[in-house]
């Protein structure tokens, strides 16, 4: 298969931080209630949060669905793995999962 450009970039930024949240907007100025839902509950489990604003990046827009087989935003990844969206983000936050994973995840090798 042919070496694809945006799923190498998408590949590498997963790959290249413990906890990477594909989101519209940034952690600062989320673009959308579900993206500032999950930025704040990273941000509230102490997670150094690596974003990659979706809206000013059409081509991974495009392309992550299918790098993660997740449709829509924000996504955040964990250790390279597709955790999930919103939704599953904030049950994780107040279950204290996400804590957990995240203290983890950032863990100095």
């Amino acid at each position: 298969m042919a070496s694809n450009p945006v799923m190498d970039r998408i590949k590498a930024e997963v790959e290249g931080h413990p906890v990477v949240l594909f989101m519209k907007g940034t952690v600062q100025f989320p673009m959308c209630g579900f993206s500032s839902r999950a930025s704040q509950a990273l941000k509230a489990a102490g997670a150094q949060i690596h974003s990659v604003n979706v809206l000013e990046d059409p081509e991974i827009r495009a392309n992550l669905p299918r790098y993660s087989d997740w449709p829509t935003f924000p996504q955040l990844f964990i250790n390279g793995e597709l955790i999930g969206g919103c939704d599953i983000t904030v049950e994780l936050f107040e279950s204290g999962e996400l804590a957990r994973m995240v203290t983890e995840a950032q863990k100095p090798a």
